[in-house]
């Protein structure tokens, strides 16, 4: 299965038939290169995907500064350390989910919440990890 595959299928699913999708989806390599996202991924700065690496070796990076992708901050909330970062902006937010080659974004804005874009994100995630991925 190709990575697009995933994005398209996995990430940018209808959640629980709700007829809702996430705004946005990317697999992202620990090196900030792009395996595959959705048209509506924003461009981001290798520099923020070093930040987001950073976050995971050592949580409670970003909290001070929050977390920064395409230009656009988002306010750190309570994820996993060293598994999960989720940050929040205003409706919207973004979950995080890193295994042990790539990094699964999510972007929700409402009516999605929260919990739905953390279960579909990590979900992928955990299935790829248990890939060896």
């Amino acid at each position: 299965m190709s990575w697009q595959t995933y994005v398209d299928e996995h990430l940018m699913c209808d959640i629980d038939g709700t007829g809702h999708h996430l705004t946005a989806a990317a697999i992202v390599g620990h090196d900030g290169s792009i395996w595959a996202q959705s048209s509506s991924f924003p461009q981001f700065k290798a520099d923020e995907v070093n930040g987001m690496m950073k976050d995971f070796d050592e949580p409670g990076y970003l909290a001070p500064t929050g977390l920064h992708l395409g230009g656009t901050k988002y306010m750190v909330i309570q994820g996993e350390p060293g598994a999960v970062i989720r940050g929040k902006k205003g409706s919207g937010g973004i979950t995080i989910k890193k295994t042990g080659q790539a990094l699964v974004f999510g972007m929700y804005d409402e009516p999605v919440t929260p919990g739905q874009c953390n279960m579909v994100v990590e979900r992928l995630g955990d299935y790829l990890v248990d890939q060896g991925l």
